[in-house]
């Protein structure tokens, strides 16, 4: 594996940020990748993945390993189950589709979330009422000090909303290779209740969906108010919906009675963090070459060659103002770097 040196990440990162990384290395397998992390003796890393979960801000000086690991199998099956293995490095939209193909149901609410596998449980992704600790069985992961391979169950992920101990007490010690799922061959249970599936399907005439109808009604839901990261720079959501208390939900709905809200527990209350920056005017604002996308305001855009630190300042505005406003806490689920 060679070492490149300056490197533009610019289509590495689905922001569109042309940003440079000192040394770059394209990892294709896994004895490469334990091979440069022995060679690298402690020294700083940057792991990239399908670089849609992040804002680039500077260069990156440390030594940049892109994880291209390739490749899905089927581990075993059963006449109702499998259990699937894909690599990192695979995008998971196409791995979504691979699983659409042979009929394996579980993930099909997730289709066209950007990004690689080998990210997915790092975020614990989710859309339109499901997650990936739904069907999650383990992954590997390599372990950044001594080269170790480690499997992780569910359990030891400890998932949360849009969070795992990947991004907690084990961040940046392991390089996850591979997420292993069980899917379901057959009794599929639809997902429809979450979001405006059950209307998109209603609009195409679908009595009886398939996983496919599910994928397809998500995928022309997102398209419709989600920009393509290949035409407009960005990074999906770019907030958390905050979580908050049954009490401070009533102080909010007040003064909003209006406020959408969807219930987690006996005790707390989900609100659409979308809502609330739309409420707070900043829906379709654009400054200069970045701003908020006018289709969905939990969008975060570059129009053009917007750089990485301004698009962080407007996140911090946004976050201010929803804390005067409505003094709820919203959370960034895009990492700043």
């Amino acid at each position: 594996m060679t070492l490149r040196k300056n490197v533009s990440l610019k289509s590495y990162n689905t922001f569109g940020i042309d940003v440079k990384a000192h040394l770059f290395c394209d990892i294709s397998t896994i004895e490469a990748l334990k091979y440069h992390l022995a060679a690298q003796h402690g020294n700083p890393l940057f792991i990239l993945g399908g670089g849609s979960n992040m804002l680039l801000t500077k260069d990156i000086e440390a030594l940049v390993f892109h994880i291209n690991l390739k490749g899905i199998e089927i581990i075993s099956e059963t006449d109702d189950k499998v259990i699937v293995k894909a690599m990192a490095g695979e995008n998971w939209h196409e791995f979504v589709l691979w699983c659409l193909k042979h009929n394996y149901a579980g993930i099909e609410n997730l289709s066209l979330i950007p990004g690689n596998v080998g990210t997915a449980p790092i975020q614990n992704i989710g859309a339109y009422g499901v997650e990936l600790k739904d069907v999650f069985l383990s992954c590997d992961a390599v372990d950044i000090q001594n080269q170790d391979t480690r499997t992780f169950t569910k359990a030891d992920c400890k998932f949360g909303y849009r969070d795992s101990v990947f991004k907690q007490e084990l961040k940046g010690q392991y390089i996850i290779t591979s997420v292993t799922l069980e899917l379901e061959k057959t009794n599929h249970k639809l997902h429809m209740d979450y979001g405006a599936i059950k209307q998109q399907l209603n609009d195409s005439g679908i009595v009886k969906p398939t996983i496919k109808d599910i994928s397809d009604a998500v995928i022309a839901i997102r398209q419709s108010k989600l920009p393509d990261p290949k035409k407009i720079g960005n990074s999906g959501s770019f907030f958390k919906n905050p979580v908050i208390s049954i009490d401070q939900f009533k102080k909010l709905q007040n003064s909003f009675p209006q406020v959408p809200s969807y219930k987690v527990s006996e005790e707390m209350i989900k609100v659409p963090a979308g809502w609330l920056i739309e409420k707070a005017g900043f829906k379709g604002k654009r400054f200069n070459d970045y701003g908020v996308h006018n289709k969905q305001a939990l969008v975060l855009v570059n129009y053009g060659d917007a750089n990485g630190s301004d698009i962080h300042e407007l996140a911090l505005l946004i976050q201010k103002t929803i804390k005067r406003i409505f003094d709820i806490t919203i959370e960034t689920e895009v990492n700043i770097i």
